[in-house]
């Protein structure tokens, strides 16, 4: 009698932990979706950045960047991203503009492109922070 309780106690953990990653990863996945609909709205909004208003866009990237943040980086993936993420901001401070035809374009899509990873790289960077101090 003692034996069957455990073992159905044991099942039903084992049972709501596997529910619980399942979750996780279809959390997990929605988060990845988000990165490429985030990236793609970037680049998109780069090209027509004339017929799309700043406050939408700019609002829509950091919300789809604070998903990604939250929810798609694990921690081996924290310190790449987080350097990916430096990058990109060092790049937009260069004056892509300056090159003939298409610099324009590819200001607008870089400064989009930050827009979108810096809510993710200052989650990522919290969440390091807090690991570290808690260790």
């Amino acid at each position: 009698m003692y034996m069957a309780r455990t073992t159905k106690r044991s099942q039903s953990r084992r049972s709501s932990s596997t529910a619980g990653s399942i979750a996780d990863m279809e959390i997990h996945r929605l988060a990845h979706y988000t990165f490429f609909v985030g990236l793609l709205i970037a680049i998109v909004a780069g090209f027509f950045r004339n017929l799309i208003a700043p406050e939408v866009l700019v609002t829509t990237l950091v919300i789809l960047g604070t998903i990604v943040g939250l929810f798609n980086l694990t921690a081996k993936e924290t310190t790449p991203f987080l350097v990916a993420a430096i990058a990109l901001m060092l790049a937009g401070i260069v004056n892509l503009g300056l090159i003939p035809g298409v610099g324009l374009y590819l200001r607008s899509i870089l400064s989009n492109i930050v827009v979108f990873v810096v809510p993710g790289a200052i989650i990522v960077g919290l969440k390091a922070i807090w690991q570290l101090a808690s260790d």
